[in-house]
Parts: structure tokens; sequence; C-alpha cells
């Protein structure tokens, strides 16, 4: 049975601009962010609070929080890698901090030099305290499908990461095919796995495109009833730490199936576009989405006739 409704977490303005290399001002991610909001988006990622040494396009992080305009029943979601993160990014008042793990060993030591067992005592106290604040707390689950130095990674890995999630209190999480390798089948199987700690309405989907695979493994996440997924408008992002990796699911094509398969998403995919437009306009580079890139040229056709 497939669910009526479906919830976008839009990722654009933190893991879609977190790689570019030009620096995007704090001006340009905030004009994102509302409109964004504006076409209907109700839970989003704003920024991270990593080190700018490591991630030097997310340093404006305090100036982004604290320039948005918030609207009332939306979610501002901030990325924290630890409790020095915790303690800057909570200054600014999130509604939900979002921490992360990977289901492969090798992926874990390349991303933030530990091992999982390791990464996950270095978030418990970041949880505890959200929790504590009254905040809410989602992990993201990276290379649960496959990873870039490992290689395939078997559901019992993505298991194994779930529980201890699911063991210091995180609240949602994200499958996170993060280097694009996946297919549909070995996407549900790690949802399953998943499912052993979380339940459906805990998890979401979070796919890149880097083999053309993404909307195929939303499509099967939303069979197998999820309807949480994590997307990026205009196709943003990829993984410093995964070569060749490229953008997430665009948000626009994500909007575009489910809105087909008559699943409601409470977004106006016309502002969505619009949104995707300005950030691509200002990268100097065609949108990432197919749905975007089709619709824009309609519109064109229609003003020319």
């Amino acid at each position: 049975m497939l669910p009526s409704k479906a919830q976008i977490i839009e990722l654009g303005p933190r893991d879609g601009l977190q790689n570019e290399k030009q620096t995007v001002p704090t001006e340009i991610k905030v004009d994102l962010i509302h409109r964004l909001v504006d076409a209907g988006v109700t839970k989003l990622e704003t920024t991270s609070f990593v080190s700018p040494k490591w991630v030097p396009q997310m340093g404006d992080n305090t100036e982004v929080m604290n320039a948005i305009q918030r609207k009332p029943g939306v979610v501002y979601s901030v990325l924290v890698p630890n409790m020095k993160g915790y303690e800057a990014a909570v200054l600014t008042k999130p509604d939900e901090v979002t921490v992360f793990g990977a289901a492969s060993e090798a992926f874990s030591q390349k991303n933030i030099n530990c091992s999982i067992a390791e990464s996950i005592e270095r978030f418990a106290p970041v949880v505890e305290a959200a929790l504590a604040a009254g905040m809410k707390v989602r992990a993201a689950m990276s290379c649960t499908v496959g990873c870039p130095y490992e290689g395939e990674i078997a559901p019992e890995r993505v298991d194994y990461l779930a529980g201890l999630l699911k063991n210091i209190g995180v609240q949602q999480v994200a499958v996170a095919d993060t280097i694009g390798v996946g297919t549909p089948l070995k996407v549900q199987r790690a949802i399953e796995a998943t499912l052993k700690h979380f339940s459906v309405d805990q998890i979401s989907g979070h796919f890149h495109d880097t083999y053309g695979q993404a909307l195929a493994n939303t499509l099967a996440a939303v069979q197998m009833g999820v309807w949480q997924h994590e997307t990026s408008v205009a196709g943003l992002g990829g993984c410093p730490y995964a070569k060749g990796a490229t953008g997430n699911v665009a948000t626009e094509d994500v909007v575009y199936m489910l809105h087909g398969m008559g699943i409601d998403t409470g977004i106006d995919l016309d502002k969505l576009i619009d949104a995707g437009q300005m950030i691509s306009d200002f990268l100097n580079r065609p949108s990432g989405s197919r749905v975007a890139r089709a619709l824009l040229t309609k519109r064109a056709s229609a003003a020319c006739a």
C-alpha cells in the first residue's frame, strides 16, 4: 500500500552546497531557504556546525541561522559532528540536530577518523543534550549499500549501525546511498535491516544519482511505505570522500514523481523550480533536475508562442 502523503526533507542549503568550490554568500543561502519554504518545504537542513577548516562553505552557519525568517510549522535542522559543534549550534535555536554514522568501517575512518563504534560514542552526548533541550534528533546512515573503499555493504552492517543509533536515542534515521551505487533491491534490503530497529515512520530515504538509480531507489522505498525523502533542489551536492559521486536526487524530480502517483507533498512544483533555478543561475550551471529543465523549456516555449 502506497502512502497518501510524503515529507520532503530538503538538503540543498547544507548537503547541496557544502562542497561548492566558489563561496556562496550568506544572503544567497538565506534567499534559497526562504524560497524553499515559500514553495511548501516544511523540513530542511539549513547549515552544519562543522569546523570551517574542513568545510569552509559552512563557515557562516551562525549568520545563516540568525538571518533566516522562520516560518511556524517548519523544522529547521542543522548537522553537528560533535559536542563542540552542538554547543555552537544550540545558540542558534535549531528545531532538530542531525548526526551521522557510516555502515562502512573504512568510510568512517576516512570521513571522521574513528571507528563506527567510536563515532556513536562521540554522538551519544550530543543526542542526550539535544533531547534534553527539546530538540528532535535525526541521524544519517552513510554507505548503506556501497562504499568507495569496501565495495558492497551487507545489510548486517546496516542492522548493526541502526541498532547503535537507536540505543543512544536517535529518533529518525536516513538510509543513505552516499555514492549512488545502489539499486532497488539492495536499497530495500538496507531498509529491511533498518526496520529491525526503527518503524517505517522513523525512516527516510537519501539517494544519490551517480549511476542514475536515485529515482528508482526512491520508488523502491515508497513501495515499502517509506514516506519521508531527503532530496536536494536542482540535484545539488556530492560527497567529498567519495570520488565521482554526484548530487542528491533532485527535489523537483521526486516531487513530480510523487505527485504523478497521487502522493501529496504539499509543495508547489513551479515555486520549487524557481528556487532551483535561482541557485543554479548563481552557480552558473544548468539545474541537475530533469523535471526542472523540461518544465523550464516548456515555459520558454509558451512565452514565445
